[in-house]
C-alpha cells in the first residue's frame, strides 16, 4: 500500500482484474491482506470468523508490530470499533440513544441553522475573483461543529481536534510524529471528558460518563477516551470527505447536477452514489480472521490484518454492472454500496451524516447556482493516506 494515498482508482481496478482478495504490504513491511470484491467484502465483514479485537492480531500479539507504526491505533484503541461480542454490544448500546432517527431528525434544524451560517463564512472567505477553499470554510465545520456539540467538546477544540485526527489516519507519517498526535489526542479528549465529568450537560460525553448497563457494567476510563476518539475521527473525517467529494463529482459532471436540480432526482441520490463511487474511506483497518478463511476463492490466514476495501468495492462490476466507474444518481436496480459498513459494524452515524450531507448540498447549490471548480480536478491534492479518500483542498468559484 502506497503509505502517501493519492486517487485509488486506476489501482482499484488494476487490483479488482486479478481477483476480490489481495495481499498487501503495509507500512513497515507488516504482511496484510484486502478485500476488494463487492460479494466478498460482503460476506467478510459479516463473517463470524472474524473479529475486529487486535488479540486476534498475530504480527502484534508476536510483538512484531512498532509502537510508532502508523496504523497501530486502528487496532488498539479501545472502542466500538475494536470490540467484538458482548464487548461490542454494550459499547454500542451505550452509543446508540444518541444516534436513532427520532435523535437525528431532532438534529434537522440546527444542521440547516449551521449550514446556512457557515454558507455566510465561505462567501466572506472568498477572494476577489470569488475563489474560496470549501474544504476548509464549509465542508469541515459543518460536521465537526456538529459532532462536537453532540459530544459536548468546546469549540476551541475543534481545530486541533481535526489536525490530530488527520495526523492519526495518515499512512505516510513517522513514529515520533504517530506517537506525539495519539498522545495530545488523549490529553484533549481527557481534558474534555475531566470538563464534562465536573460539569455535566446534556451531551454524549457526559451521558456515556453517567451509563450504566442494567447489570453494573460502565465505561471503563480507556474505553471513554477511546470512544471519544474513534466519535470525533469518524464523525466528522467521512462526512467531511462524502460532502467533499460529492461536490468534486458534481461540478464536473454537470449533466448530474442539472439533473438533480430540475427536480429528476434528490440530493439523497446524490450522498447514496458519491458514497458508491467516490467512497469517503479508501481502505478501513483492521479485522482479522480467527481461523483460516476462504473469501473470494483465496485463502486469508489466520491473525492477518485485513482491509476493508471500501473504494474498490464500491466501483466492482461485477456488482455494479459494466458502467461502475461511471457517476450516475439515477443508478438503480444494482448492488447496495458497502460504504458505510455492513454487518454488526454497520455505521452507527449514517443516518446523521447523510442528514449533514443532503442538507450541505442542497443549500450550497441553491446558495451558489455556478459555483465550480476554481483549478482542474486533476490538480486538486490528494489526502497522504490509504485510509482516507478525499482531497486536502477544495478551491471553488463561488460565481460565474
Amino acid at each position: 500500500m502506497d503509505p502517501a494515498g493519492g486517487c485509488p482508482h486506476a489501482a482499484n481496478a488494476r487490483l479488482l482484474a486479478q481477483g476480490a482478495v489481495t495481499a498487501v504490504v503495509l507500512p513497515g513491511e507488516v504482511e496484510g491482506m484486502a478485500v476488494l470484491g463487492h460479494d466478498a467484502l460482503k460476506e467478510f465483514l459479516s463473517h463470524p470468523d472474524v473479529a475486529k479485537n487486535a488479540q486476534h492480531f498475530a504480527a502484534l500479539q508476536a510483538g512484531e508490530i512498532a509502537d510508532g507504526w502508523p496504523l497501530r491505533t486502528f487496532a488498539t484503541v479501545q472502542g466500538m470499533t475494536t470490540a467484538d461480542g458482548a464487548d461490542h454490544r454494550r459499547l454500542r448500546s451505550l452509543m446508540s440513544k444518541a444516534f436513532t432517527a427520532r435523535r437525528v431528525e431532532e438534529l434537522r434544524p440546527r444542521i440547516a441553522a449551521l449550514t446556512a451560517s457557515l454558507l455566510d463564512d465561505l462567501a466572506s472567505a472568498a477572494t476577489g475573483d470569488g475563489v474560496a477553499d470549501l474544504r476548509t470554510h464549509f465542508a469541515l465545520p459543518l460536521p465537526m461543529g456538529v459532532i462536537c456539540e453532540l459530544l459536548g467538546v468546546e469549540a476551541g477544540h475543534h481545530d486541533r481536534l481535526h489536525h490530530l485526527s488527520n495526523q492519526i489516519v495518515a499512512t505516510d507519517i513517522g513514529p515520533a510524529e504517530a506517537m506525539a498526535a495519539n498522545r495530545e489526542m488523549v490529553e484533549v479528549l481527557s481534558a474534555v471528558a475531566a470538563a464534562r465529568a465536573e460539569s455535566p450537560g446534556d451531551d454524549l460525553t457526559s451521558a456515556l460518563i453517567a451509563a450504566r448497563e442494567e447489570n453494573g457494567d460502565r465505561l471503563g476510563p480507556h474505553e471513554l477516551i477511546g470512544t471519544l476518539m474513534l466519535t470525533i475521527i469518524a464523525g466528522h473525517e467521512t462526512t467531511l470527505n462524502l460532502i467533499t467529494n460529492a461536490v468534486r463529482a458534481l461540478c464536473t459532471h454537470r449533466d448530474q447536477l442539472a439533473l438533480v436540480r430540475s427536480g429528476g432526482a434528490t440530493w439523497a441520490d446524490v450522498v447514496e452514489e458519491t458514497l458508491r463511487w467516490d467512497s469517503p474511506v479508501s481502505y478501513f483497518p483492521f479485522r482479522y480472521p480467527t481461523r483460516d478463511l476462504t473469501i473470494g476463492g483465496t485463502v486469508i490466514p489466520k491473525g492477518t490484518p485485513v482491509l476493508a476495501g471500501y473504494s474498490a468495492a464500491g466501483r466492482d462490476a461485477k456488482a455494479h454492472g459494466p458502467g461502475a466507474d461511471r457517476f450516475d444518481i439515477t443508478r438503480s436496480g444494482q448492488a447496495r454500496h458497502l460504504s458505510l459498513g455492513h454487518g454488526a459494524h454497520y455505521c452507527m452515524g449514517a443516518p446523521l451524516a447523510r442528514l449533514e450531507a443532503t442538507t450541505a448540498l442542497e443549500q450550497l447549490f441553491a446558495r451558489f447556482p455556478d459555483l465550480d471548480l476554481a483549478v482542474p480536478e486533476p490538480e486538486l491534492p490528494r489526502h497522504a493516506s490509504f485510509v482516507g479518500n478525499s482531497v486536502r483542498k477544495l478551491p471553488v468559484r463561488l460565481r460565474g
